[in-house]
């Protein structure tokens, strides 16, 4: 049986897709800081194994993860917090990069000498590592260095037959973004995300974005001048 590892696990896209593998009979592995959650997921499929640690510590890592030999990995763990009119808060800025870079490399070092070949590991990074979004500042950047690394792991790993898939989303339903107090177009449900992540993979993808109609406009709107790309955002966000 194949063993399917996710972070995040939790909620949103990370519990949608724990659930989707387990109906089909695979063995996940479900990984998250919150207890009742993950002892829900454990509750709703007896395919579904829960460890509870914080990918940001990396001790935690270390010991959680040490005997998993997944299959596939997922981690779409992350958080999102915006910076207030340009200010710069150091310690904002360190939370959000903690989280959605170091926490996944965390897992990577323990999980990496586990993967052979046939294995792959998939990155949920963002759409918005694509534009320069105000108030995004630590968020984009956490996106950007998560997606270059796994760009560059991917040349390293192919060769050992080791697999890595980026997953650009756009703006999903999910308790995190919730919070986000504008407009977010093209919004999806987490059940059409599972099924294009899902979709993807089975494809052997190295990269997934969703939804295509926005993916195409921000790739579009990425394609511009960089003085073009600055006056449109501007009115985006007024």
């Amino acid at each position: 049986m194949m063993t399917v590892l996710i972070t995040g696990a939790s909620s949103g896209i990370g519990a949608g897709l724990a659930k989707s593998w387990a109906d089909d009979g695979y063995h996940v592995i479900a990984c998250g800081r919150d207890p009742a959650r993950l002892e829900a997921l454990h509750q709703y499929s007896p395919n579904i194994s829960i460890r509870l640690f914080d990918m940001t510590d990396r001790n935690a890592c270390r010991q959680a993860l040490a005997d998993c030999s997944p299959s596939l990995v997922i981690l779409c763990a992350g958080t999102c917090e915006y910076l207030d009119n340009g200010v710069v808060d150091a310690a904002l800025v360190e939370r959000v990069m903690t989280t959605n870079f170091l926490g996944p490399v965390n897992c990577l070092a323990v999980l990496g000498p586990q993967l052979v070949s046939g294995n792959r590991v998939v990155l949920v990074s963002s759409m918005a590592h694509w534009l320069h979004f105000s108030r995004a500042e630590a968020y984009g950047a956490s996106k950007a260095a998560l997606t270059w690394f796994a760009n560059s792991l991917r040349l390293d790993w192919e060769p050992k037959g080791i697999a890595v898939t980026v997953v650009s989303p756009g703006f999903v339903d999910t308790p995190l973004t919730r919070k986000n107090d504008f407009a977010m177009p093209g919004q999806v449900s987490v059940e059409q995300a599972v099924t294009a992540i899902r979709r993807g993979l089975a494809k052997g993808k190295n990269h997934i974005a969703f939804p295509t109609g926005f993916s195409l406009i921000l790739r579009l709107l990425a394609g511009l001048p960089a003085f073009l790309q600055r006056a449109l955002l501007r009115r985006m966000v007024r």
